[in-house]
């Protein structure tokens, strides 16, 4: 079978989310299934560290998908051109942008509907681009998948598709997350708070994942509370808006907080595993994967108590209001004060955490492939 993917977000040294959901699922996929021809699309010059296995082919289609314009020409016109020059019998999406004016047999993997619920936090080019096109992408699909069930009831429910017709497939942790001992944890404290501890906060700078209200909790518990306690975030400022920006200049205490911008996997694993705890207030996710890498870590996590974050971290969080700044600054407080609370959540963060990994993602990935080609009558 010839089976076209869709891998544009796989960039060097700039995976995010969905980029690391693209890269491990699909390294262990090719691999295990040689009898296969895969076509990766890249919309830009590609690295071949992603060219995982021979049956891998690289194709480039330009122009690189920059903005919802180049979306629009590269999905709606290019793509489709494309599929029936390279005769493919399948398309895989692991961002969930599909070829509407194609009829090859498509998966797609939508992560979350963040932009359906909270549009404003993106460029309105952007949020009108999502909310236009993912209703029509889901109900184009063969199959989806998407990573937490709550996104399963979400997509389901929202863009009338059958619960059926979504699988439902777990983020996994990268095998550099484990726990660091006491000197690996001095070492960070080091690195990354001028050896004080600290809370650390992982992910793009998006407005959900709420940034601003996590510095005013952070302000405000040292304000009641004194300490020498850091705040350590770790991402990219490319979504930072003028909330997280007002709220960081606002700050009695700003000179104890850290960005540290993207960091590689080495480095993010070192700076997670010496966090006394991980901050993770966001009020909307698909999955949360820095949860999970916390929990692999035995970092104790202050989590939200939204959307899928529950679902994911289990009995191994202590949960806040989001949209509560005092709620957050209890929370943070709270863990910051009792050793116990944070013992208990770092034996039971690195049991739950077992259920994530990348071989399991990978497996329940071509699982839900073959029920798509199932039901499209394509044979596996």
């Amino acid at each position: 079978m010839r089976i076209v993917v869709n891998t544009r977000l796989l960039l060097p040294d700039r995976l995010e989310g969905i980029g690391w959901f693209t890269h491990e699922t699909l390294s262990r996929i090719v691999k295990a299934h040689p009898e296969h021809e895969f076509i990766f699309l890249f919309d830009r010059k590609y690295d071949r560290r992603f060219i995982y296995a021979p049956n891998v082919t690289p194709v480039v289609m330009w122009p690189p998908t920059r903005h919802p314009l180049l979306y629009r020409v590269w999905f709606d016109f290019l793509l489709p051109r494309k599929l029936k020059a390279l005769r493919a019998d399948a398309f895989i999406s692991p961002d969930g942008f599909l070829a509407l004016n194609s009829n090859v047999p498509t998966l797609a993997v939508v992560h979350d509907l963040n932009f359906e619920h909270y549009p404003e936090d993106l460029p309105p080019a952007y949020s009108n681009y999502y909310r236009s096109y993912f209703p029509r992408f889901a109900r184009h699909a063969a199959r989806l998948a998407t990573v937490s069930e709550f996104s399963r009831r979400d997509i389901g429910s929202r863009y009338a598709v059958r619960h059926s017709h979504i699988d439902v497939v777990y983020n996994g942790v990268g095998e550099m997350f484990k726990p660091l001992d006491e000197a690996g944890r001095a070492a960070a404290r080091n690195t990354y708070a001028q050896g004080a501890p600290y809370f650390i906060c992982v992910g793009s700078l998006h407005p959900r994942k709420n940034i601003a209200r996590l510095l005013q909790a952070f302000d405000r518990m040292l304000t009641h509370h004194p300490s020498d306690l850091r705040l350590v975030i770790v991402g990219e400022r490319f979504w930072w808006d003028q909330r997280m920006e007002d709220a960081y200049k606002g700050m009695a205490h700003a000179d104890r907080v850290h960005f540290t911008g993207r960091l590689g996997p080495e480095q993010l694993s070192q700076a997670l595993g010496g966090a006394l705890a991980l901050a993770f207030v966001s009020y909307f996710e698909g999955f949360g994967i820095p949860v999970a890498e916390a929990m692999r870590c035995g970092v104790p996590v202050v989590a939200a108590e939204a959307t899928c974050l529950p679902e994911v971290a289990g009995d191994a969080a202590l949960y806040c209001d989001p949209f509560s700044v005092k709620d957050i600054a209890r929370a943070l407080h709270e863990m910051a004060g009792d050793a116990v609370l944070r013992e208990g959540l770092s034996t039971a963060g690195i049991k739950r955490s077992q259920r994530y990994t990348w071989d399991n993602a990978a497996t329940a990935l071509w699982a839900c492939f073959e029920r798509m080609c199932d039901d499209a009558g394509l044979r596996t």
